[in-house]
């Protein structure tokens, strides 16, 4: 009787043990110190959205966030953070690397002066200093938008603040700056007590284009097919659940990462959240395409460049 125990007990084992599916570690690579932006990836995790698609998931930022695409590429990343211009710049230099979820459909990027400058218009920028934080991208899009109002490059004076956008602003080093983002830096003006001026892209001739997607390699998508839908799936559950509930996903958000602003995020979520959900609302890829269609026109990228298969729906 006790054989047949024993024999029904190991039998229970085995089969419960090839019920257990493998767990697959995977790496998320940041754009960027943790902020509100990246607040539904924590709040998935607390939520056991990842681990209960039997992902072991580790968030981190790289020392160097300009080489996410390229470590993703490699295969290094299984998954990155990065947005849109860069992705198709960096596919036209042949890495190959493929979005896989847009987070936020709509430029964050844009110029931004002081409230006391008197700029409140790209014209008004002429004769003045503009602060930038080295990317090339920038200065193209700046052109473009200088173009627009019947200036050139040299009516102004570019200088390469590197990331101390906000230090070069209110230290007034420079009358303006490009490379901020209206839903992180000009909190931090605010915070200061200056008023602040926002000149958003798409108001002056660029073309909306997805400031933040998640991305993969087209390599690791072909063999992996599963386990990044799967990804995939967790992830955008972790920024529907934030959208509904933002000071759970700002929670989390301080509990990784104590450290953080959390005035400066707070007011940053809510600044993001209606974005997201506009992000969740919709697969319509038009912008995607119309602006990797600007970016041809302005000679950023090739002619040839496919661009919708840039974006793996």
């Amino acid at each position: 009787m006790k054989k047949v125990i024993t024999g029904i007990l190991i039998l229970i084992s085995l089969i419960s043990c090839s019920n257990q599916q493998e767990v697959t570690k995977v790496s998320l690579a940041l754009d960027w110190y943790p902020n509100s932006n990246h607040a539904g990836i924590f709040y998935a995790k607390d939520l056991g959205l990842f681990s209960s698609a039997n992902l072991e998931v580790e968030v981190y930022t790289p020392s160097d966030p300009s080489t996410i695409l390229q470590t993703v590429g490699a295969g290094r990343d299984q998954f990155g953070i990065s947005y849109q211009p860069d992705l198709l710049l960096a596919r036209n230099e042949g890495v190959p690397v493929v979005a896989v979820s847009s987070i936020v459909r709509s430029p964050l990027n844009s110029i931004m002066t002081l409230g006391s400058s008197g700029i409140s218009s790209p014209a008004e920028l002429k004769g003045r200093t503009v602060g930038y934080p080295g990317i090339p991208l920038n200065i193209g899009i700046l052109e473009s938008i200088l173009d627009g109002q019947g200036l050139t490059m040299n009516d102004i004076e570019l200088i390469d603040v590197g990331f101390d956008l906000v230090p070069a602003l209110l230290s007034k080093r420079v009358d303006a700056v490009i490379g901020a983002f209206w839903s992180h830096e000009s909190i931090l003006i605010e915070l200061e007590g200056k008023e602040v001026n926002i000149l958003k892209f798409q108001d002056w001739g660029i073309p909306e284009y997805h400031e933040l997607v998640l991305v993969t390699s087209e390599d690791y998508l072909a063999k992996n097919e599963d386990i990044v839908m799967a990804f995939i799936k967790a992830f955008n559950q972790g920024f529907e659940s934030s959208i509904k509930d933002n000071e759970a996903a700002m929670d989390s958000l301080v509990k990784a990462f104590p450290e953080v602003n959390v005035e400066l995020e707070k007011r940053g979520i809510k600044l993001l959240s209606p974005l997201w959900e506009e992000s969740r609302s919709s697969k319509n890829l038009d912008s995607w395409n119309k602006f990797g269609d600007w970016m041809k026109s302005k000679g950023l990228i090739n002619s040839d460049l496919d661009i919708a298969a840039s974006f793996n729906q």
